[in-house]
């Protein structure tokens, strides 16, 4: 366990980030290594994968429902020095990882050709995304357990061992993507069926390492099976703040679903370049979002503590540093969006698609930095609500509009990327204005609360080992 609730506060996010940045980094090259090698079979191919990725934001709704609620409820008893309880909400996670990862595998295979049938450009394309989903589905179903374990030791500020084990099953992933879809060494290539199967072992690989790490080496939170019985309470306290993280990543997905729905009509190399430019948009974020994950174990620690200024002050550090970095990333990305993209793909329309797509979506870069950092303050403070309003406000103002738009005469592709610019903008204004009111809510704390903090303004952001 790190204790959060005193020293520099810039130190502390980025001692967590870093090491988080570099763990998001090695997961996302799970997705860039399948894209390039299935990027190789052709356009359809990398349509239909990338159509059927486009699940995994549901997925990722779910294990938010867990991974949120983990996090907060453990940093709030860390910060109360409450060892018992953080305990009991780690197991009791654990739980119901394995019930989610159940519901994913029914759900998955039942519902896997009613969902690309909806938004994939052709037949091929639908084809191509179902064999994908069938065997990358074991993987997505094991998330929850790696999520689980993970949000557990983030809970208490421990990030490195997670980061160890991402960076191991990524070479797994590495090793195996080229050998199952291309045939390296076999003869016997199995396409987009060998991508989905490459990340299943691999992230199979990274439950088994952290399992063995949290018995023999993990000292304040430990598997306990005797705290495996369910707990409704328990459970009551997780979805509390975990539902509403998780709905705001249903949004998501049915923004993605809509988006891929609106701009079917341009084709499957429409499709795939979206697919292509959204995978590198998300590899682009991760140093804000690394910034802004961090920042729920700080700001929880701080408010289990009652600390209500350093709640504050991780807040202000968190979305300067975030912001800073991704105006950075706004201009790498409009000098030259091709030659981000130009390895994944041999096709010009694909290529053309997704660099247009980074150079009109780069400038909702420094919004997303203020988005995600409300988002892990709300998820510090123990209430996700506002986060899923903003969502829901951007949602509402992006859907309608394109739904209505996409019919008719005249419509382009572009018209896509602006109305996303300009909803993103508004979705980071309410986020901003419903967190000011949070903290007056939620942070009136007796002035004797914040004794220990006349010190939080001397920054100290070195790194330590």
């Amino acid at each position: 366990m790190k204790d959060l609730t005193e020293g520099s506060i810039p130190r502390h996010i980025v001692d967590m980030a870093v090491p988080l940045a570099v763990g998001m980094i090695v997961q996302t090259l799970y997705y860039l290594v399948d894209l390039y090698f299935v990027g190789k079979i052709g356009g359809t191919a990398l349509a239909g994968v990338s159509a059927a990725a486009s699940s995994t934001f549901l997925i990722m709704a779910l294990t938010q429902i867990l991974g949120v609620g983990t996090v907060s409820l453990i940093a709030h008893a860390t910060g109360r020095r409450d060892r018992d309880d953080a305990n009991l909400v780690f197991n009791q996670s654990l739980l119901l990882a394995a019930l989610l990862g159940a519901t994913t595998l029914i759900g998955g295979y039942a519902f896997t050709d009613a969902y690309l049938a909806t938004i994939a450009a052709d037949a091929v394309t639908v084809e191509a995304g179902r064999t994908y989903l069938y065997w990358f589905l074991p993987g997505m179903a094991l998330q929850f357990a790696l999520i689980a374990m993970s949000s557990a030791l983030r809970g208490t500020g421990i990030v490195k061992p997670t980061v160890a084990v991402q960076l191991l099953t990524v070479i797994v992933n590495i090793i195996l993507a080229p050998v199952l879809i291309a045939g390296w060494g076999t003869g016997l290539p199995m396409g987009v069926a060998g991508a989905g199967l490459a990340t299943s072992v691999a992230v199979a690989c990274g439950v088994l390492l952290l399992l063995f790490y949290f018995r023999r080496l993990e000292k304040y939170v430990r598997l306990d099976a005797g705290l495996w019985r369910p707990r409704v309470v328990v459970w009551r306290r997780l979805l509390a703040i975990g539902l509403p993280a998780g709905g705001e990543f249903f949004l998501i997905f049915a923004f993605m679903a809509i988006i891929y729905w609106s701009i079917r009509d341009f084709g499957a190399e429409a499709q795939a370049g979206f697919g292509l430019g959204q995978r590198i948009m998300q590899s682009i974020f991760l140093p804000a979002m690394a910034l802004a994950f961090a920042a729920p174990a700080v700001a929880g620690q701080n408010f289990g503590a009652r600390q209500a200024a350093r709640v504050r002050l991780t807040f202000r550090w968190t979305a300067v540093m975030s912001g800073l970095v991704m105006a950075a990333l706004t201009l790498l990305c409009q000098i030259s969006p091709s030659a981000l993209v130009r390895g994944f793909s041999d096709d010009a329309a694909v290529i053309d698609v997704a660099a247009t797509f980074l150079r009109f979506i780069s400038w909702n870069f420094v919004p997303s930095a203020i988005i995600f950092t409300c988002s892990g303050m709300f998820q510090a403070l123990g209430n996700t609500w506002p986060a899923l309003f903003s969502t829901a406000v951007r949602l509402g103002g992006f859907a309608l509009p394109l739904m209505w738009a996409a019919r008719q005469e005249g419509f382009l592709i572009e018209h896509v990327w602006f109305l996303s610019v300009a909803t993103m903008a508004l979705q980071a204004i309410v986020s901003y204005i419903l967190l000011r009111r949070e903290f007056r809510r939620s942070l009136d704390f007796p002035p004797s609360a914040d004794a220990r903090s006349p010190d939080l303004l001397q920054p100290d952001v070195r790194i330590s080992t």
